[in-house]
């Protein structure tokens, strides 16, 4: 029996995007090996209260990371302008009228990451605003590697 190896990488790629994406979103930046495949996640810095403390629990990553930092592609957390053009193209593709309008209007008031989330927890639509906003942050994450990759083997 003969494996197609193009079917198993692309396998093995969707796996590590999928794993990073949902790093990301869980807030977490991500260093990637791509001549390992490993990925270690690590809480970004802006969500920690104790610097110290962080360092002591994550000092054997963060170790690993600048030993071999021309090993690692990093990729950070969204930066909430890029969060928020997320939950925008998740309005404009909703099928829904009422809800989009309302969507649209929690966007342009105040606090609208809370309303947004508030509005979603309690509608039909939270599983499809999840797969949505998965699908967005592999694209990204996609994107990213194939950059990074062509910048790495440019230097060679």
């Amino acid at each position: 029996m003969k494996i197609n190896m193009d079917v198993f990488m692309d396998n093995s790629n969707r796996k590590i995007i999928k794993e990073i994406a949902g790093n990301l979103d869980c807030g977490m930046d991500c260093y990637y090996n791509s001549k390992t495949d490993e990925i270690i996640a690590i809480p970004n810095l802006s969500q920690v209260s104790d610097e110290e403390e962080f360092k002591k629990v994550f000092l054997e990553d963060l170790e690993k990371i600048k030993k071999q930092k021309s090993d690692f592609i990093k990729i950070e957390v969204l930066e909430s302008f890029e969060s928020f053009k997320i939950m925008e193209q998740f309005v404009e593709q909703m099928t829904d009228d009422k809800f989009k309008q309302e969507l649209e209007i929690i966007l342009i008031r105040k606090k609208p990451f809370q309303n947004f989330k508030h509005s979603i927890d309690n509608s039909d639509f939270r599983q499809n605003w999840f797969d949505f906003k998965q699908n967005e942050l592999e694209e990204i994450v996609k994107n990213l590697l194939k950059t990074q990759k062509a910048n790495t083997h440019q230097n060679l």
